[in-house]
């Protein structure tokens, strides 16, 4: 069973067409991230899929995070454990400290290959949560 944080989540009931949007709004980012050319660019919108992707996870939980200090973090630690899969949070956690280099430590260099792996990573943990939201 998931415990989630009362500091993080509170509880709010989703509807299915709730839960889709969220999920459908995390695939918007994962097709520019796949579309678009730059490595840069091509990072921070895998990143934001993979965020956007939890929060629409949690959602169908019933559970909306809240926007506090730290919440990517229990976001992808709540994935990792939904999915049982603790290279979410490694992987996650090691793209959400790139974003923040980028965004408060005067930026960072992010290669092709390095996106298109990080790119091609996100994908395979949407498509994970994708099969756990078919009933949405």
């Amino acid at each position: 069973m998931i415990k989630f944080d009362d500091k993080y989540f509170t509880d709010l009931v989703f509807t299915g067409e709730q839960v889709r949007k969220n999920f459908e709004n995390a695939l918007k980012d994962l097709k520019i991230a796949h579309k678009d050319t730059i490595a840069d660019v091509k990072f921070t919108y895998s990143y934001d899929a993979l965020i956007k992707g939890g929060i629409a996870l949690i959602s169908s939980y019933n559970k909306k995070v809240k926007s506090v200090p730290g919440h990517h973090v229990k976001i992808i630690e709540t994935v990792s454990g939904i999915l049982n899969d603790d290279t979410v949070g490694a992987i996650g956690n090691a793209m959400r400290s790139k974003r923040n280099a980028d965004f408060y430590g005067g930026g960072i260099e992010i290669t092709e290959k390095e996106a298109r792996e990080y790119l091609d990573y996100v994908d395979g943990i949407l498509h994970k949560i994708e099969k756990l939201l078919i009933k949405y």
